[in-house]
């Protein structure tokens, strides 16, 4: 044994200290972490007297169209001047219509001005920064308003703000998102949201990234056939980590989806204080089916994951392709080339032949946008000469780029005009942009000009996903060549009413101003085009009744729909600025969105909200609206917040630099090399290493010893099945013999199936999928996160990120440890674990057992019918035999981990069988 001993002086002193016993390494960790601890439950404690003793949101959904009010109410009880920080994260389609502050009773309103009048105005404070911050683009469907003010000791203020937007329907659903997170315990915390819809609402869910067990009591919802409440208002101690913990679990989304009643009519037409607003999705239409062209970057940039991604989509996208579809694929990087030398049927054998060709695409070279897009239309145009093209039809080129154009036409002007002017109205396109190093404002021109839509894809873990979502929307078209009628005589002032194509999922939305003498009955006549003859929907509504429905109820935001008319006529003028290629016509939509934007008082790309602030202070800041592509090279701030002062990771990086690196006679600098290697946060010595390090700290000793090497960790099986009834409880599983696809329960009683991947080379999980017939509803799992698909709507989570849905009666829920549980009354509780402890790898459990009907089935499933257990073998009593359905399998008793408790497990006893 080898024995380093480290000896301090104290300060002050020549005099040697008294050499003290040998302290082993793991006791100076533990000495360290506890000091650390302790300062930072004190730094923690610690505020800077900024206290939140109300935070309210109120959100009123009325018809599609949201009104949300955020109103927090702050006191500093500091002895000094303390600066008091509002930050709310809003949706990005959202318009910001009202913000105030009251200091001491005093009113500081915010005024929405003209951009470029208030630049002007407030150039001073433009030129040093102080309006950057107030509105930033922080996520992929949120923006960050943020507001600071110094309060006096003992001063109260008060902070409102409003904004407005109107919910889309997306794969069959409209999403309220609302952000939570105050950084303390709040005392009167309270989220009330009111849905009233005439129509009916057909289903209502919600979801939250910070839901607990414990939280979800304060969580009620009432929903009726046309309205629902859902509030949540969470005590003190519902809102703490733990007892012992004083910060709040608060942090995140809460997210409420629902839908509304239709039927196979011309939609739904509602009217309220002199507008009206016509909702337009029909049921029971048939899918048309479609020619479509992929045009892939596969340029150096789209390199390593992207790529991947890319890849792992499209092989999802061909399989969802109808076999009365066509396709084809072009894959361009410097030069373009084409998998078919025409578009091909979506039969087995070419969908099988294409996904060969998607495999062996490699990244390398520059970008050719300009031939990708014109090869692309000239397969169309060949294949509409020679009469390939079935009539009625759609056609859609869907282009996927990472980068800007470096080879060939490079000007992004010339290769819009080039590709509109090859296109000729004849084709929808859409395109996706990859990651920020592509011009956004260069492709949603693109797309806009030619009858289609951009959409940016981030680049994280669900990219893929990402992709799969937005070909969902675009893969179903419903109706061709919409058009709206209303009477010349009865409205005025229609927002957008001709629409190319209607998608299963979407919404049309068409709103207009009812004229003063129009008729007592509003009829209105939707024409389009179905596969094999033109439909005509008749609608008619009644103005006195519906002028009623909207008048008495309370819970609604009254005058709603003008409001309605003008936030969706200054989105479809803002939409029509980017597409005109006229000067003149350009500054004409402009001052139309301009007017509406300020006699409405919407923070647009037009306007700009001027925020007052008490005299002494800076006495003006100014809030813009961002635009999408404004946020590109730009590091966005990752996390909402509602109030904060320095976060937990600065405390920590200040704390640890005073505890570790900066003490006197510290001999070593975090980042330089250590014993083995670079030392790194979190700043402890890596237990697997037996070399020696050491740090001068008085009156401690550090003995380390070279040992030889640890036996193999014990190791969680594949599956721990528990068998109540049984003559043991639970049965280890271990797959050693399996590979491929595993029908792992399937139980018909149960409208339940598990099934999975298993790599018996790895000896782990690659997926496992759990689905459910009611609510229809898939969750796969992945070592990369947890994806879950209902009405071919994925939502993707990371694993340890804590989530709460309830959809239809089934609970999901996933805690901080990374186990997600699938329950509901009556049926078998099922749970997912990315398990990090020995033996790593994709963990299932099962609770609640005895509710498997008397089908179940599959290779864990057979363990729950008829089970007999041998005796134990009389040469070895740790062996007996285990006979299933008339099969035997030999049982071994061993030492293994329990992967369902917190890492690094606990060490059980378990009967395993190998199969």
């Amino acid at each position: 044994m080898r024995r380093v001993l480290f000896r301090s002086h104290l300060p002050g002193t020549g005099a040697k200290m008294k050499t003290p016993a040998p302290v082993h390494a793991w006791d100076i960790v533990l000495v360290l972490l506890s000091l650390l601890l302790a300062i930072l439950q004190t730094t923690t404690a610690q505020k800077n007297g900024i206290n939140i003793y109300s935070l309210t949101v109120d959100s009123k959904v009325s018809s599609r169209f949201a009104h949300t009010v955020v109103t927090s109410r702050v006191v500093n009880r500091a002895d000094t001047v303390q600066e008091a920080t509002f930050q709310m994260e809003l949706p990005k389609k959202a318009f910001i219509t009202n913000f105030s502050m009251i200091i001491d009773g005093v009113t500081y309103p915010g005024n929405i001005k003209e951009k470029s009048v208030a630049q002007k105005k407030y150039s001073a404070a433009v030129s040093r920064g102080e309006s950057a911050g107030l509105v930033q683009a922080t996520g992929r469907k949120t923006e960050k308003f943020q507001v600071s003010v110094s309060v006096a000791p003992a001063a109260k203020v008060t902070f409102e703000l409003v904004y407005e937007e109107l919910l889309s329907r997306r794969l069959g659903a409209y999403e309220l998102l609302l952000q939570i997170h105050p950084q303390q315990l709040v005392k009167h915390l309270q989220m009330d949201v009111h849905i009233f819809e005439p129509q009916g609402i057909s289903f209502l869910e919600t979801e939250s990234t910070f839901m607990t067990n414990e939280l979800a009591k304060a969580l009620t919802t009432f929903q009726n056939q046309t309205k629902a409440h859902i509030q949540f208002k969470p005590t003190l101690s519902q809102q703490q980590i733990s007892p012992e913990q004083q910060d709040t679990v608060l942090n995140g989304n809460f997210i409420i989806r629902y839908d509304v009643n239709r039927t196979s009519s011309g939609g739904s037409i509602q009217i309220e204080n002199g507008y009206f607003v016509h909702y337009f999705a029909p049921e029971g239409l048939s899918t048309l089916s479609k020619n479509v062209i992929f045009v892939i970057d596969k340029s150096g940039s789209m390199s390593g994951r992207k790529i991947q991604q890319t890849q792992e989509a499209l092989l999802k996208i061909l399989d969802d392709l109808r076999p009365y579809d066509q396709f084809n694929l072009i894959s361009f990087s410097g030069e373009a080339t084409q998998w078919k030398p025409q578009l091909v049927p979506a039969s087995a054998e070419n969908v099988k032949e294409a996904k060969s060709y998607v495999a062996g695409i490699q990244a390398q070279g520059g970008t050719n946008i300009n031939d990708a897009m014109l090869m692309a239309v000239q397969l169309l145009e060949r294949a509409n000469r020679e009469e390939l093209l079935p009539a009625r039809s759609v056609t859609l080129i869907v282009l996927l780029t990472d980068g800007d154009p470096t080879v060939g036409e490079t000007n992004p002007s010339r290769i819009q005009k080039n590709v509109q002017e090859a296109i000729d109205g004849q084709y929808s396109l859409f395109c996706l942009g990859f990651g920020f190093d592509v011009s956004y404002a260069f492709l949603e021109k693109l797309a806009l000009d030619n009858g289609g839509l951009a959409r940016r894809i981030y680049e994280d873990s669900d990219s893929a996903l990402q992709l799969q979502d937005f070909y969902q929307e675009v893969a179903n078209p419903l109706l061709t060549s919409v058009a709206f009628e209303y009477p010349s005589n009865a409205v005025e002032a229609v927002t957008q009413d001709h629409f190319r194509l209607f998608f299963k999922g979407s919404e049309l939305v068409v709103a207009g101003k009812l004229r003063d003498q129009s008729p007592d009955i509003l009829s209105a006549r939707v024409r389009g085009q179905l596969n094999l003859e033109d439909i005509t929907f008749v609608t008619e509504s009644s103005v006195a009744e519906q002028e009623e429905a909207f008048r008495s109820p309370k819970y609604i935001f009254h005058s709603f729909m003008e409001r309605l008319w003008a936030y969706l006529t200054i989105q479809q003028l803002l939409e029509q600025m980017v597409s005109t290629k006229s000067d003149a016509e350009k500054q004409a939509l402009e001052a139309r969105a301009l007017s509406l934007s300020l006699n409405y008082s919407f923070v647009t790309p037009l306007t700009s909200m001027v925020i007052t602030k008490p005299e002494g202070q800076e006495q003006s800041e100014v809030a813009e609206k961002p635009v999408e592509n404004e946020s590109r090279h730009r590091n966005v701030y990752s996390g909402p917040a509602l109030f904060g002062t320095h976060s937990m990771r600065d405390r920590m990086s200040r704390i640890t630099a005073g505890v570790f690196g900066q003490g006197p006679g510290f001999p070593m600098r975090f980042g330089q090399l250590g014993p083995s290697g670079p030392i790194h946060p979190p700043y402890l010595p890596d237990p697997s290493h037996h070399t020696t390090w050491g740090a001068v700290l008085p009156d401690i000793a550090l003995e380390t010893t070279t040992t030889a090497p640890p036996p193999a960790p014990i190791q969680a099986p594949s599956v721990i099945l528990p068998l109540p009834g049984q003559s043991e409880n639970q049965l280890c599983v271990d797959l050693k013999h399996s590979q491929g696809l595993l029908n792992l329960l399937s139980d018909p009683g149960q409208g339940v199936e598990v099934t999975g991947h298993y790599e018996m080379g790895k000896a782990k999980f690659m997926w496992i999928d759990v689905t459910f017939k009611n609510p229809q509803l898939q969750v796969r799992a992945s070592p990369e996160h947890v994806v879950v698909t209902r009405n071919r709507r994925n939502s993707a989570y990371k694993w340890k990120e804590t989530l709460y849905s309830v959809v239809s009666g089934l609970k999901m829920t996933m805690d901080k440890a990374g186990l997600l549980l699938l329950s509901s009354p009556d049926r078998v509780t099922i749970g997912l674990l990315s398990w990090d402890g020995p033996g790593e790898g994709l963990r299932l459990l099962l609770r609640d057992v005895d509710r498997f009907s008397s089908h179940v089935n599959g290779t864990l499933g057979q363990f729950y019918q008829d089970v007999l257990w041998g005796p134990p073998a009389a040469a070895d009593d740790s062996k007996r035999t285990l006979r299933v359905q008339g099969r035997d399998h030999s049982a071994t008793r061993e030492l293994k981990l329990d992967y369902q408790e917190a890492p690094p497990g606990k060490e059980i006893f378990c009967w395993s069988v190998e199969l």
